[in-house]
């Protein structure tokens, strides 16, 4: 009895083994396609992986309907590609998510929904969700206006390695006094420390 349960916990083992490097290969196929402009072997290979609930492959078919690529632009099919693989805390997913109700592209414009997708994109590192939640501090979208905040994501953000954030951090200086610098600069180190969680 031992002896069949290990061989079928070995069979089961290489059979998830073979399937996980199968979607690899199908995975990598797809993107070396997209990569080269043939989306169509690169939707061929994605979705159906997508629709086996692999988030990377999901993401990109939200990018290939986000941006027009290889299929007709349809928002409303990138946000459930993307609402897909964001709930598996994609972090270009919930970044472009994001995006999408900030600017109301198929969906009601939403900003708390945006920040809300931002805020968990940056807790990941992601340097345009910490640029765009020091956007959204900055004007007051979705969240209370506090250029406190926006100098802190800002100054996160080119630490992510965003080229833009330097230079709104900047412009939102020269309206604040020195001692809301100090305490921006003391939050995004704090923030920093915490991997960005609770910022």
């Amino acid at each position: 009895m031992e002896k069949t349960l290990t061989t079928l916990c070995l069979t089961l083992t290489l059979f998830f083994v073979s399937i996980s490097n199968s979607e690899s290969a199908n995975f990598q196929k797809g993107l070396t396609a997209a990569f080269n402009g043939d989306y169509e072997t690169a939707m061929r290979e994605w979705k159906p992986l997508a629709e086996q609930g692999n988030a990377d492959a999901q993401y990109n078919l939200g990018f290939m309907y986000d941006k027009g690529r290889g299929v007709p632009q349809d928002y409303k099919t990138a946000v459930k590609w993307y609402k897909l693989s964001a709930e598996q805390g994609d972090a270009d997913a919930q970044t472009n998510l994001g995006f999408i109700y900030e600017k109301g592209l198929s969906v009601p414009q939403d900003y708390k929904v945006a920040v809300k997708w931002y805020r968990l994109s940056a807790e990941q590192g992601n340097a345009d969700a910490q640029y765009n939640l020091g956007l959204m501090y900055g004007t007051g979208l979705g969240v209370t206006q506090d250029n406190i905040y926006a100098h802190m994501w800002w100054s996160i953000a080119e630490l992510s390695g965003n080229k833009n954030a330097s230079e709104n951090r900047t412009i939102v200086a020269k309206k604040m006094s020195s001692s809301q610098i100090e305490t921006a600069q003391k939050l995004a180190r704090e923030c920093v420390s915490k991997k960005y969680k609770g910022c």
